[in-house]
């Protein structure tokens, strides 16, 4: 799995006087291990500045948490570990003194049922809740591991931290994001409008370009201009183009140049584009393989403004690791209730493709010509799993809201044009009821993996967002 380059884990060890605290000594070694083998880097106190590296009294608080604080820009998460009951308070100090509003877990190592006599007991079983009680009497969330006891060497802690590694990039990928939105909504879009200021209000800004600034920057750069020759070459490199004419070629890559080095210059991270029909009619290319490139290096990219759906992929792609598209729930799939066509036009990353070529765009060019609609990039998806997401600014509440859940693109035969797949979903009529009952949009973001639990857990816990996850835990329309 990609990631976003190695990760730091603060970590709690919790100890207390009455249980044998040799266990403290080994359960931090152990911890540790288990970070390095996931390729993380954990941050803890050494058995020189605490008894055995652990915290249990408010001095071993205070200074658990000043480390934390001097690595705040390292660590992406906090784990909290039980080798025996821990001091509940010792644990919630420290968090509430670190301040550094990470996500944080729970996690409790088990006793041994040969080994429960005053000299090895654990009661972590117990410790557990109580350091969860006092976390929600402190006001600070927390995710706990999917068994209320697990070794951290355990494949069932290997796939709890794998998740929360997954919570941690999310949440941290949207604390102060830059959003690029590339022209103004098409007026036949209602449906993907927002609101700015409630994304404001959860540090999410959006940066505007107003699309005659991008034609006029791509009409004032010269042919041999060296950032468009480069897109250019990369073009040609990323996709079949050979039946596409020079002279669009070039236009995308002009595209493509402009509009990267607007993203850097304004630390814009994701982007969303106008499409229909503005860059067709005035530049005589679509943007779809350029924004393509664009998702598939994990720079998501979304058409028709649709600043709400690139939020979605930014989320995919965050929990992954790997490329996002944006997909429209497109089509019925014969008569099967759990099955549907999945489709754009397309600019899905290269990523999701069984095979791809670029080619024209066949719905716009029936409005402008089909010399004026080269660029997009067309193949089937090829058979994975599948997680989708949709986030929506609910103007009348004043808050966020969406959807996560995960499925499977099958390997059914489908005879179209663009980008497109089946897609299989449990109850998917269940779904389909809720998001129209509900007022979602038509867009929905995908990736070819299972992380809706690790999207989930952060939007709700961590950012506070009210999210539907469809067949998931204790979860109902």
């Amino acid at each position: 799995m990609a990631t976003d380059g190695k990760m730091t884990m603060g970590v709690i060890v919790g100890n207390r006087g009455f249980f044998p605290d040799h266990l403290a000594k080994s359960g931090r070694e152990e911890m540790l291990r288990v970070l390095e083998a996931a390729g993380m880097d954990g941050v803890a106190l050494t058995p020189e500045q605490s008894k055995y590296g652990a915290v249990e009294t408010r001095e071993e608080s205070r200074r658990c948490a000043d480390l934390f604080r001097k690595n705040r820009d390292r660590i992406d998460g906090i784990i909290v570990t039980l080798p025996n009951f821990g001091e509940e308070r010792a644990i919630a100090d420290a968090l509430r003194l670190a301040d550094i509003q990470v996500p944080v877990l729970i996690q409790a190592t088990p006793d041994d049922p040969k080994k429960m006599t005053i000299a090895s007991r654990r009661d972590s079983f117990c410790g557990k809740m109580s350091a969860c009680n006092n976390l929600r009497q402190y006001g600070i969330p927390y995710s706990i591991t999917n068994l209320h006891t697990e070794a951290p060497d355990s494949p069932e802690f290997a796939k709890d931290l794998e998740w929360f590694a997954g919570v941690c990039r999310v949440v941290k990928g949207f604390r102060n994001l830059r959003v690029g939105a590339i022209g103004a909504r098409p007026t036949a879009f209602n449906t993907v409008r927002y609101s700015e200021k409630i994304l404001e209000s959860q540090g999410i800004s959006i940066e505007t370009l107003d699309l005659s600034e991008v034609l006029g920057r791509i009409e004032r750069m010269k042919d041999n201009d060296d950032a468009a020759q480069a897109k250019l070459n990369a073009i040609k490199k990323y996709v079949d183009s050979s039946s596409v004419p020079a002279p669009a070629l070039l236009k995308m890559a002009k595209l493509g140049a402009v509009v990267d080095r607007w993203m850097a210059d304004t630390e814009v991270a994701i982007s969303a584009v106008q499409c229909w029909t503005s860059i067709e009619e005035n530049l005589g290319v679509v943007p779809c393989t350029v924004m393509s490139m664009m998702s598939d290096s994990l720079l998501s990219s979304a058409c028709e403004v649709d600043i709400c759906g690139v939020l979605g992929m930014h989320a995919l792609r965050l929990a992954s690791g790997t490329p996002s598209a944006l997909l429209d729930w497109n089509n019925n799939y014969g008569s099967d209730p759990n099955k549907a066509v999945c489709f754009h036009c397309s600019n899905l990353p290269k990523h999701f493709f069984r095979s791809v070529k670029m080619d024209f765009q066949e719905i716009i060019a029936g409005t402008v010509g089909k010399d004026n609609t080269f660029g997009t990039c067309v193949g089937l998806i090829k058979p994975e799993k599948m997680s989708f997401a949709r986030f929506s600014t609910d103007d009348t509440a004043g808050k966020m809201r969406g959807y996560v859940g995960e499925g499977k693109f099958t390997d059914d035969p489908l005879n179209t044009f663009g980008g497109a797949g089946v897609v299989e979903i449990p109850q998917m009529q269940k779904l389909l009821h809720f998001i129209c009952e509900r007022g979602f949009e038509h867009h929905v973001a995908a990736n070819l993996s299972a992380v809706a639990g690790s999207v989930h857990e952060a939007t709700t816990r961590y950012l506070g967002w009210d999210m539907y996850w469809h067949e998931g835990p204790n979860q109902a329309c």
